[in-house]
């Protein structure tokens, strides 16, 4: 699972890292908006720890910018700002929940843990196609297809991420634990063998090839 910290504290931002890490998350770190927006768009998270407090110029609208290019992606608001009204505006901004600072890190990692475990709880439904990431479970017209391991991590990630292009670079990120130790050539054998044991015998489509950009989940139909 990956996590984006969006926190200007410096020290505070190195103690979130240190505690999530500890726990096998993987996170980023953005000291302002602007870093934010260009890791946004070069990687996907499952997770954003938003740092919205009194001192802050800008609003919450990084939460919507969210919501629209990854809607499955959850936002925990982070702030020392007073007052249910904050909090209110926060939640109605898109926010998945809202703690206030000085954090409870002990806290922070049982809500955290929450939020992804509800996000790795949705099933996908599309069309006749069923993906149930708990149970790494595909059915497809009543049929279960036999699809494991990373094959069926990476159709899901992109699943997960229906009609936003992913790069190469994107999936090494989102689901290997260590991707400086593999090449890209790994995400072309998982999705040919996406394509060999599912889309072929199945006679439909579910991976589009977007070239020099990565791939793409489309919506399943019949090649012929």
């Amino acid at each position: 699972m990956r996590i984006l910290i969006i926190e200007k504290d410096e020290e505070l931002s190195k103690s979130l890292n240190d505690v999530l890490t500890s726990q096998n998350y993987q996170c980023d770190i953005a000291e302002n908006i602007n870093d934010a927006r260009y890791m946004l768009d070069i990687r996907n998270y499952d997770l954003v720890l938003f740092s919205w407090d009194q001192s802050d110029k800008t609003g919450i609208e990084i939460i919507a910018e969210i919501k629209k290019e990854a809607h499955k992606t959850s936002v925990i608001v982070l702030s020392d700002r007073l007052g249910k009204d904050n909090e209110i505006e926060a939640l109605r901004g898109g926010a998945d929940d809202f703690i206030r600072k000085p954090l409870d890190f002990d806290i922070l990692l049982v809500r955290v843990e929450a939020k992804l475990r509800f996000g790795a709880s949705n099933i996908i439904e599309i069309d006749e196609l069923i993906i149930n990431p708990e149970e790494e479970k595909i059915i497809y017209e009543g049929e279960e297809i036999e699809l494991k391991g990373k094959p069926f991590e990476v159709l899901t990630h992109l699943a997960m991420h229906k009609d936003q292009i992913v790069s190469k670079e994107q999936l090494l990120d989102a689901i290997w634990e260590e991707p400086e130790l593999v090449t890209p050539n790994v995400i072309e054998v998982a999705i040919n063998q996406i394509r060999q044991k599912m889309d072929k015998p199945l006679d439909i489509s579910t991976i589009e090839t977007v070239r020099r950009r990565g791939y793409r989940f489309c919506f399943p139909k019949k090649i012929s």
